[in-house]
């Protein structure tokens, strides 16, 4: 089911640039937002730039992220590309203004990349690329940082970059794009890009922490604390980011007798 997803939203964001946002003067952001541009210069088909230009990022994802989250980036990755390559040969058209058709277009691609990230996938390497630059950050200074100032500096180059070397129009309208896609997928993951606290009560913290730290090199704070019903508990507190979520929630599920919540965290001071 999870890989079913993932496809189906690759298939609505392959749908949303090929067919309504490419016809309408407008391109994606991140790195596919780079592979339209290449496209448009050089007049490669834009699969291949596509698949040229993700390549380098998921490889990379592999080696920094984990195979399992490498191996959905790069199954959702083959099928936006397939699904540019078919949907580029099919004629499809809205009779409305660019504003409108743009905007819409956003919304269908928000809603497949959503899709995407809550199965724990990816097909846009700048968040990739953002993931690897937190996570080295994140080493050397022990400290947690949101992905956000990161994408925003990424998807403004692109822009910068359309605006010099296609043009103004498709520049300020592909903004458009990043804007309401930004606000779909914001609405259905909380904020994939900020920091997520997972707090876990358990009566047996010992193998729970274990695995967290040899798994996925995390650190707990650990409290003591006590249920009406249950008694005494351990509750722990881990940092982590939206991408490491799934493999959170797998050793969860791996350690029965536990409750569990995950909040959205905007800032951490220290």
């Amino acid at each position: 089911m999870s890989y079913a997803l993932v496809a189906l939203g690759a298939i609505l964001a392959s749908f949303s640039v090929a067919c309504i946002l490419l016809p309408n003067d407008a391109i994606d952001y991140g790195t596919a937002g780079i592979a339209i541009i290449i496209s448009k210069l050089t007049d490669f088909k834009l699969s291949v730039c596509v698949f040229v230009v993700f390549l380098p990022f998921i490889i990379a994802g592999a080696f920094m992220l984990g195979k399992q989250f490498a191996i959905k980036a790069a199954f959702g990755s083959l099928v936006y590309t397939v699904g540019i390559d078919v949907f580029e040969e099919i004629s499809f058209e809205l009779n409305t203004e660019h504003f409108i058709a743009v905007a819409f277009g956003g919304a269908i691609l928000g809603a497949g990349l959503a899709l995407i990230l809550r199965q724990g996938g990816c097909i846009d390497g700048s968040e990739i690329f953002a993931n690897i630059v937190i996570k080295k950050i994140s080493q050397r200074t022990g400290k947690d940082f949101s992905m956000t100032f990161i994408l925003i500096a990424f998807n403004a180059c692109v822009y910068t970059a359309a605006f010099f070397l296609i043009n103004r129009n498709a520049a300020l309208l592909s903004l458009l794009v990043y804007v309401v896609a930004s606000a779909v997928i914001d609405h259905f993951t909380d904020h994939f890009e900020a920091i997520k606290q997972v707090t876990i009560i358990t009566k047996d913290p010992a193998q729970l922490v274990k695995c967290i730290k040899d798994e996925m090199n995390k650190t707990c704070t650990i409290m003591d604390s006590y249920g009406a019903i249950s008694g005494e508990n351990k509750t722990l507190i881990c940092y982590i980011n939206y991408f490491e979520l799934s493999k959170m929630k797998e050793i969860i599920s791996r350690h029965k007798g536990t409750f569990s919540t995950v909040t959205t965290i905007d800032e951490i001071l220290r």
